[in-house]
């Protein structure tokens, strides 16, 4: 049994137990721990495995929020992504987000009936006024601690000479800004780090799952050993996403609360493609009411998404329906540049973690979230019912309130302005990124930029392990040996997965090979005491993992 599984065992008992290691359940660990408070985190996979590692990509207000009325989530979430610009700039960055339109009216008598009435009715393109009244709207909003510029429209000749493979029927563009969030999952493990570090209290296990609740405490089950024990609790927190019903199931408390629809998307090594975005993301409305999006990422071209009835009981998978729509709209959009499977390198899905709902289009399903608390056995129950990226931080906050009065305790800390992790004195522009480089990672090369990209200022911490011994490469400057030893002792790695597709973005840039997966194993096997039978186990399970979840077909890959 891992040593942190075996602290969580041994001490037998938390104030609160939170069930589900996304980045919601993680924003209220670290809230609780920053008020000293006796919590645990568990997760049945590891940390930002799930809804959270299906994301868009995206910090953003939620523009497309306005028509349904929910100001309140707008209002909130334009100012957690200010927020996380400033808290986060080595994870969150300005996007400049492009809306190609064709029409001028479209839109008028359809979004005001949806507004006041709530249905949605044919879906309809919506035109350039329309558009244009919901930016106005929108760039109001984020007046306050803004840190990105206004939004601009532009006609036919400006818009095609700035982003010349648009359809020719595109006849203005506007441009405006949100947010990108290059990797998710690590920004997951930021915000987890902080909470561990803010408190002696504070513990977190993956890969152990709760199993059933008696007599005031959780039955915990470790994936890894087999080994089943009880942890005591006065609160136990369902952030379990779009699996919070099968949560309370299990915890003996049946419950009813969600919904949720499959969004998928594709990841393609098309240089046209991401050329043709000019740097953007191309972000737009299908005839079916659908929001889609191109997204330039990591020299490749991210294209999703949809938004499907789908149930948490089964896995969701991208399916060949699914890339036939995608490469549609990108025919849609830029109708001059050829796509192909073949370019695929990397498909994932999830579920959104939505409430349930009888409404007959998706999207007017509600993006906010609510908390469910009820009496389980002596124990509170508190169940976290939908929820999304952007406003992870005030979530938590709003969690660890609930929390805090249940147990009586007060709130000493806020996390409004609080930098995260390798946030923290990041440098703020090309000049100072290349002092820092060169001031805290010197002889570190090449390497310099990658550490700096994957750990913010931590990256300082992470280099002087990589000095401290013989560093053996295993991806070029993307991976080596002992930062695989790090990953490990800092970052709770215990599967091979866990590296290529949440601790690195090797499999999402399709750099991963058999060849590669063979030599990560062989570095994780002494620092995870893998006899050659597990090694083995791990390697074959990643191969099967990718194919299945992410439509990646290792014997047609070369060498790495």
């Amino acid at each position: 049994m891992r040593k942190s599984v075996e602290a969580a065992r041994d001490r037998g008992r938390a104030d609160v137990v939170i069930i589900g290691g996304g980045i919601n359940g993680i924003a209220a660990f670290r809230d609780l721990a920053l008020q000293g408070v006796d919590v645990l985190l568990v997760e049945r996979d590891d940390f930002a495995s799930g809804a959270s590692a299906a994301s868009s990509h995206m910090i953003h207000g939620g523009i497309r929020y306005l028509e349904n009325g929910e100001f309140r989530l707008v209002r909130e979430s334009v100012r957690e992504r200010n927020d996380l610009l400033k808290t986060a700039p080595h994870r969150v960055r300005p996007l400049r987000t492009t809306i190609p339109i064709r029409r001028f009216w479209s839109g008028l008598i359809q979004a005001p009936l949806r507004f006041l009435t709530g249905r949605a009715g044919r879906p309809t393109e919506r035109g350039a006024v329309l558009i244009k009244l919901g930016l106005i709207i929108y760039d109001l909003f984020a007046t306050t601690g803004r840190r990105t510029p206004w939004h601009r429209f532009r006609g036919r000749r400006a818009s095609h000479a700035e982003l010349p493979k648009l359809a020719p029927d595109v006849t203005w563009t506007a441009t405006y800004f949100d947010a990108s969030m290059h990797d998710p999952e690590r920004l997951a493990l930021d915000v987890l780090a902080d909470g561990l570090a803010a408190s002696r209290s504070a513990h977190a296990v993956n890969y152990v799952e709760a199993t059933g609740f008696d007599g005031g405490s959780i039955a915990l089950t470790d994936r890894d050993s087999g080994e089943t024990f009880r942890v005591a609790c006065d609160v136990i927190i369902n952030a379990t996403g779009p699996w919070a019903d099968l949560t309370n199931s299990a915890l003996g408390s049946p419950t009813r609360f969600m919904g949720g629809t499959k969004g998928s998307h594709i990841v393609l090594d098309n240089p046209e493609l991401v050329a043709a975005t000019g740097g953007r993301e191309i972000f737009f409305e299908n005839a079916d009411g659908r929001i889609v999006l191109i997204y330039p990422l990591k020299g490749r071209a991210m294209v999703g998404t949809t938004d499907i009835d789908a149930d948490p009981a089964e896995p969701v998978r991208c399916t060949e329906e699914e890339v036939d729509y995608f490469f549609a709209l990108i025919g849609e959009i830029f109708p001059e540049i050829a796509v192909s499977r073949d370019e695929i390198v990397y498909r994932f899905s999830g579920i959104r973690p939505l409430p349930a709902s009888d409404a007959a289009n998706p999207g007017q399903i509600s993006r906010d979230y609510r908390i469910e608390v009820a009496d389980h056995g002596g124990t509170t129950l508190v169940t976290l019912v939908g929820g999304k990226w952007t406003t992870f931080r005030s979530l938590g906050q709003t969690l660890s309130d609930v929390t805090l009065r249940l147990l009586r305790a007060p709130r000493v800390e806020t996390t409004l302005g609080r930098a995260i992790s390798g946030g923290r004195d990041y440098p703020a522009s090309d000049r100072a990124r290349d002092v820092w480089l060169r001031s805290r990672l010197p002889g570190a090369g090449s390497r310099g930029p990658v550490l700096l990209s994957r750990y913010g200022t931590r990256a300082a911490e992470v280099w002087r392990v990589l000095e401290d011994d013989d560093d053996v490469p295993i991806a070029g400057d993307r991976l080596s040996t002992r930062e695989l030893a790090w990953m490990v002792d800092e970052e709770h790695v215990t599967r091979l997965s866990d590296v290529v597709k949440r601790r690195t973005d090797l499999a999402f840039t399709g750099a991963v090979t058999h060849e590669l997966l063979e030599r990560i194993a062989d570095a994780l096997a002494p620092l995870l005491d893998w006899d050659d039978e597990r090694r083995r186990h791990e390697v074959a399970e990643t191969i099967a993992e990718l194919r299945d979840r992410n439509g990646i077909d290792l014997a047609t890959r070369a060498t790495a």
